[in-house]
């Protein structure tokens, strides 16, 4: 998929999004906070450097049974979860599917973000999800603006890419 392309795809994702909806960056930042899963995306920006993030991210809402990767497909872009769980789907040489899930706090992407090979993975909400996105070309004018803002999100999402190669199951995550 093409950067016009993903862009598409992110209006097609938010083309349901009741006019009401609002989103706020300290719902992501609390979830965050809150989540102890293995995979929690460790970002420890204060209160004053989150508003400046949301500026380079992309609110989107996925409804239940919504595609948001592609396995094969290029695509760099990294999503931040805010609020409901996506499945991750990976078919291997001999068509085994395996399974992993991600939730709230944590982030998908991160593989093909730092790689620049197509996703690994097809990723599917498994209930309705708040999503954060940001791509290549929003993080490097991030980079130039906040650099110290750019390296936390750099370093947490290293971090979290770490923790999913060292424990085999979460693998699969790595997209």
């Amino acid at each position: 998929m093409r950067a016009a392309a993903a862009h598409g795809y992110l209006d097609r994702m938010n083309a349901q999004l009741p006019p009401s909806a609002r989103f706020d960056i300290q719902g992501l930042a609390q979830a965050m906070r809150a989540s102890n899963a293995l995979d929690a995306m460790p970002l420890n920006l204060n209160d004053s450097q989150w508003p400046l993030l949301a500026n380079y991210l992309q609110p989107a809402v996925l409804q239940q049974g919504q595609v948001l990767l592609e396995q094969g497909v290029k695509d760099r872009t990294v999503y931040f979860v805010e609020s409901g769980s996506l499945s991750v789907h990976y078919e291997d040489s001999r068509d085994r599917v395996r399974i992993a899930v991600v939730g709230a706090g944590s982030l998908l992407g991160e593989g093909a973000f730092f790689s620049h090979l197509p996703r690994s993975a097809t990723v599917h909400a498994g209930s309705d999800c708040r999503l954060w996105c940001l791509t290549p070309l929003r993080f490097r004018e991030l980079s130039t603006r906040y650099p110290e803002i750019a390296l936390e999100v750099a370093v947490a999402m290293s971090a979290v890419l770490a923790r999913r190669m060292y424990n085999r199951p979460k693998r699969v995550a790595v997209t």
